[in-house]
């Protein structure tokens, strides 16, 4: 998708409703959603293909010459007449956020559709040393069962890591997954299942069951669950017998929390995949997502500056 900016002041209330009036002053067009993922993947040194559906539209030609200007490889990409492709247009006076206007399609993409994007896949994994597969679910339809299925068998027989960072639709279609990562709410809202946050002792202890309930419904190897200011819990089950990883937030002034997700799911694959240990792996990705807070705007970890805030924290 399309991340689309105006940037601008407020300086007086409109006298037609008790709305803030924004004077643009500069528009900007970015890579976003799981193409935000790919940003970050490039930020910190090793190389993205997004496989993905674009909209035969304007907004599709943008996206492509933004990767053009990225330099990212664009073989993955599927064009259809049948669906727009997805932008986000978020108005930033002030530096603060006022609104989110969203262009999109959600349908699940059609037979040829899924066809065309698992040809480039499978063409890509024949043709490419792929070290990783981050399967970034916006929910906005171009991840379907038959995708993830798929995918995954591929991953599998070619024993490629696989990370995913999941939405509502297809919360428990995502199996036999290296790492799957929901926040809380996204976990709750999954398995429908209550969470006790009212203390430490009783999150922890409803995030082992709740990874436990994960573990047997996916057969995933890891799960990571983002807790916002509680820092980020990660139950590993490599070994057999499940163990704790708990690290506290990190202390950042937050501007904005979009984009976290993508940071944090970029860092941590990259960890995993260098062949860095979970509790490392999850401390980098903790660090990076704060870090990103405290700029507005969706935006990519930087290597150096992720490198910097690993040593000041």
């Amino acid at each position: 998708m399309i991340d689309s900016y105006m940037w601008g002041n407020v300086t007086r209330i409109s006298p037609e409703a008790p709305v803030p009036v924004v004077a643009i002053t500069k528009r900007e067009k970015r890579l976003g959603g799981a193409a935000n993922v790919a940003l970050n993947i490039e930020a910190l040194g090793a190389t993205p293909i997004i496989c993905s559906v674009l909209g035969n539209d304007d907004a599709g030609k943008d996206f492509q010459q933004l990767m053009y200007t990225h330099n990212m490889d664009r073989r993955g990409i599927v064009i259809s007449d049948n669906r727009m492709t997805t932008v986000k247009s978020r108005v930033i006076g002030n530096n603060m956020h006022i609104v989110r206007v969203d262009e999109e399609s959600t349908h699940p993409l059609s037979t040829l559709e899924e066809d065309q994007l698992l040809d480039r896949i499978n063409k890509i994994l024949k043709t490419k040393t792929v070290d990783a597969i981050i399967l970034q679910d916006y929910d906005k339809g171009t991840i379907t069962p038959r995708i993830i299925e798929e995918v995954s068998a591929i991953a599998k027989r070619k024993k490629i890591l696989t990370t995913v960072d999941p939405k509502h639709r297809n919360f428990l279609a995502f199996k036999n997954i290296g790492l799957f990562k929901p926040n809380l709410k996204e976990l709750r809202e999954g398995l429908n299942i209550e969470i006790d946050d009212s203390s430490d002792d009783t999150l922890f202890r409803d995030l082992g069951k709740a990874s436990q309930i994960l573990h047997q419904k996916l057969h995933t190897d890891i799960v990571l669950i983002t807790l916002s200011n509680k820092g980020m819990y990660a139950c590993d089950f490599r070994q057999g017998t499940p163990t704790d990883v708990h690290v506290p937030a990190c202390v950042h002034d937050v501007a904005d929390v979009s984009g976290a997700g993508d940071t944090v799911i970029s860092v941590i694959t990259l960890a995993l995949s260098a062949g860095l240990d979970l509790e490392t792996a999850v401390r980098y990705a903790n660090i990076a997502g704060g870090t990103v807070c405290g700029q507005v705007g969706v935006v990519p970890i930087e290597r150096e500056q992720l490198i910097d805030a690993l040593k000041t924290e």
